[in-house]
């Protein structure tokens, strides 16, 4: 792939497949740029857009910091002493669930969220055209609403319109005012993982607050395993830090100091991300999102008929479709070339036939037709404007 700074106006072989591709760059397209460069919002880009996150990144920075500075200690004095007294197969769970526990991190805060692409002019125009209302001079005269109904098995749900993205957002989206665009099944802005959590996302997320559970308790077990077996042979704990340890020039055996530090770090993180992991669990087993939960938008409190429409029926399907369901593409096109001619593409995604979100749901009764609860994973230049007929829409906000 071509990078903005490749000069593309360099000789190559005419003979090439892809040389009159290149050749149609040479065209006064020196200049051009990558998408993400010029893509509105306030996310922050590295490695030519491969890695996407927000720009609040120093509680991101913390988190990778306590995770690897506790397990380099862990793994410079715990492990080699319970490794010559216990078992070897110790440091080698311990490296699993490490490497597992920071992929997912990297992955939760590099990846695209689920951002959704901004209306063009001309499709802003266009929904600003169909909301009209006939007579705007009426003294009586009422903003136009912001409102679309639909009806996703069989349960009425709003798609709001977001002022800032111009488009109405799909079922479960929000519009994050940290990051400043609108994110497909939004859960919550982390500043932890430095990103929003969203529907491309939340599985990672998930699998890492549960795997970070695990590598602190099992540190922590650990921990106190070193300490007490220290403390049996030398007589007491004062007297192991005497010792001096060969393995490090230090001029004390810093092994039992290494891991009362761990067990602090390990011991407050357990009590904090174990809290959060048991409510993620409880979300995604009842397939909701934080958002929802907050709200308590499918809450039998509101009425006795509403139901969550997004459940897949048990607890373990939920499960199942959260961690192993198939990944929605990213609808942004954040490595493409902008092309100068068409400063809409800027904002707007590869041109893709439309989709419904749901059946417009009708004025006085729910319509009974029933659709698939998954927003649309082909990209969207803007959510359909035929969802609903005009006269579903209210005159009130």
């Amino acid at each position: 792939m071509l990078s903005p700074q490749t000069n593309i106006s360099a000789p190559r072989p005419t003979d090439s497949p892809s040389s009159s591709r290149y050749a149609a760059l040479d065209n006064g397209a020196n200049m051009a740029k990558r998408k993400w460069q010029v893509l509105p919002g306030r996310n922050s880009f590295y490695c030519d857009g491969r890695i996407m996150m927000a720009r609040q990144k120093g509680v991101f920075y913390l988190t990778l910091g306590l995770i690897v500075v506790t397990c380099t200690l862990f793994f410079a004095f715990d492990c080699p002493f319970l490794a010559g007294r216990l078992s070897v197969a110790i440091p080698i769970v311990g490296a699993l669930i490490t490497i597992f526990c920071l992929s997912t991190l990297l992955r939760t805060s590099f990846s695209d969220p689920g951002v959704l692409p901004r209306a063009t002019p001309d499709e802003a125009a266009d929904i600003e055209r169909q909301m009209e209302v006939p007579n705007p001079d009426n003294p009586t005269y009422r903003p136009p609403p912001r409102i679309k109904e639909v009806t996703i098995n069989g349960q009425t749900v709003k798609l709001k319109y977001c002022f800032t993205c111009k488009i109405f957002r799909p079922p479960r989206a929000s519009h994050c005012s940290l990051c400043d665009n609108c994110v497909e099944q939004f859960d919550h802005h982390c500043p932890w993982v430095g990103n929003c959590v969203g529907k491309r996302n939340y599985r990672f997320f998930y699998l890492f607050i549960v795997s970070t559970c695990f590598l602190a308790i099992y540190v922590f077990a650990c921990n106190i395993t070193t300490i007490v077996l220290l403390s049996n042979e030398e007589g007491g704990f004062l007297e192991a830090l005497k010792r001096k340890p060969a393995r490090y020039p230090l001029p004390f055996n810093f092994t039992p100091i290494a891991s009362i530090i761990e067990a602090l770090i390990c011991f407050i993180s357990i009590w904090s991300v174990l809290g959060l992991a048991g409510f993620h669990t409880y979300l995604v087993a009842s397939s909701q999102t934080t958002n929802e939960d907050i709200k308590g938008t499918w809450s039998s409190k509101r009425s006795q008929a509403t139901f969550n429409p997004y459940s897949h029926g048990s607890v373990i399907s939920n499960c199942c479709m959260a961690i192993c369901g198939s990944l929605a593409p990213s609808l942004i096109d954040r490595r493409g070339f902008v092309v100068p001619s068409d400063p809409a593409v800027v904002t707007s995604s590869p041109t893709r036939p439309l989709h419904s979100y749901g059946t417009a749901a009708p004025t006085n009764t729910v319509a009974q037709d029933s659709v698939t609860s998954d927003p649309p994973s082909e990209p969207l230049t803007t959510p359909p404007l035929d969802t609903q007929p005009p006269s579903v829409i209210t005159n009130s906000y």
